[in-house]
């Protein structure tokens, strides 16, 4: 897998919000991010900041960590 560490990390967000049955949208407004933001951190197309993946992953309950985990 020669993917780049946004590709990763967006699709590790993506798999967590859809096991979690909840829309970009929802995760946005529970991230303090906008839902676009979302989309583009999901697809690997920008470089998300600590402090926004800390979000996420407190929106999503779980380990920041477990962001970094890619066996998915």
């Amino acid at each position: 897998m020669n993917e780049n560490i946004n590709v990763k990390v967006g699709l590790k967000i993506r798999v967590e919000r859809q096991k979690r049955k909840i829309s970009q949208e929802k995760l946005a407004e529970l991230a303090e991010l906008n839902r676009n933001s979302v989309g583009l951190i999901e697809r690997g197309e920008t470089n998300v900041t600590l402090k926004n993946l800390e979000n996420i992953a407190n929106a999503l309950n779980i380990d920041i960590k477990e962001l970094f985990n890619f066996v998915i």
